[in-house]
């Protein structure tokens, strides 16, 4: 549900050396990481090879971040704010690999003023950008029915309706020490008791929801597709069941390989017209020594496939 924060000492990439085991960095090679967040991914494949690197984050302080890592590789990093989904755009010419990891990264949830996680009481903002509406927007502002429908898709929270009247009830809502009450109450004693948190679904859909995190995504991926050169390779991090379903049935579709029907989720391809080859058929899960130094990259799913020639 988050990437992690590198350049922050304690911090490590999810899923790092098989990033790079599905990118294949090169010498000479163009790449883009659209995701930059703390940089460990970018500094990865700068590492791996004699390469170039442009890397894309929305948050204006990732780019301020990143600006010594910048001059530490000099002429062959370039960082540009601005969404993932416009990388086509902001990138002149095609690239040899791109690298997406979704979410929200450490140092937006350890910075307790972006009102991302409910560990610290304050302002309930979560904008990866800094612009648009906030988290506080929609709960003082959207329906029940909006909230509950919000908090049920984006959250999978199955006591949605009962959260969102909860909201609706308590409103004006602030600060996410008090949302994170108000969710708690709502789901009483009994969840407390559960491992994660009352409230992880709820503020997990709202920051989905504010950022058009799934909406980015799909247009990332479409926009990846344009730009990578043949040959060339897109590895997807996600944390999310949604974002990974969305993952697998851009890639599956587009694929050279026949998928397997299923009746809930049909899927259509015209192998013909393939766009992509799949470098795996499953995708892969943090082992239990990452798992062990980082908990939090217990559902980093990875995706990749390479460019088919046209």
């Amino acid at each position: 549900m988050h990437r992690e924060a590198p350049l922050a000492e304690g911090h490590a990439p999810v899923l790092l050396a098989e990033v790079l085991e599905a990118l294949k960095p090169r010498d000479g090679g163009r790449y883009v990481d659209g995701t930059f967040g703390g940089g460990g991914y970018t500094r990865a494949i700068l590492d791996a090879a004699d390469c170039k690197v442009v890397a894309i984050d929305r948050d204006p302080d990732a780019i301020a971040r990143g600006q010594k890592l910048v001059a530490e590789y000099q002429g062959r990093l370039e960082l540009v704010q601005g969404n993932f989904s416009e990388l086509d755009t902001l990138v002149e010419g095609q690239t040899d690999g791109v690298v997406l990891d979704l979410g929200v990264s450490s140092f937006q949830l350890d910075q307790a003023d972006r009102g991302f996680s409910f560990r610290f009481d304050a302002p309930l903002d979560m904008r990866m950008s800094r612009e648009g509406e906030t988290a506080a927007d929609v709960v003082n502002t959207a329906s029940e029915a909006d909230l509950a429908r919000i908090i049920s898709t984006l959250g999978e929270e199955r006591y949605a309706r009962r959260i969102a009247k909860a909201i609706v009830a308590a409103r004006p809502i602030e600060r996410t020490a008090q949302l994170a009450e108000i969710v708690s109450r709502t789901l009483g004693p009994a969840a407390l008791r559960h491992p994660i948190h009352p409230a992880t679904r709820t503020f997990q859909a709202l920051r989905l929801h504010v950022n058009d995190e799934l909406g980015e995504l799909e247009r990332g991926l479409e926009a990846a597709q344009r730009a990578l050169a043949p040959n060339g390779r897109l590895v997807v991090v996600s944390f999310h069941s949604l974002e990974d379903r969305i993952v697998k049935r851009f890639l599956v579709e587009r694929s050279d390989r026949e998928p397997r029907a299923s009746r809930h989720a049909p899927v259509t391809t015209n192998v013909k017209h393939a766009q992509f080859r799949l470098i795996e058929t499953k995708a892969r899960k943090p082992g239990e020594a990452e798992l062990e130094a980082n908990p939090r990259a217990r559902s980093a799913r990875l995706r990749a496939a390479e460019r088919l020639a046209a």
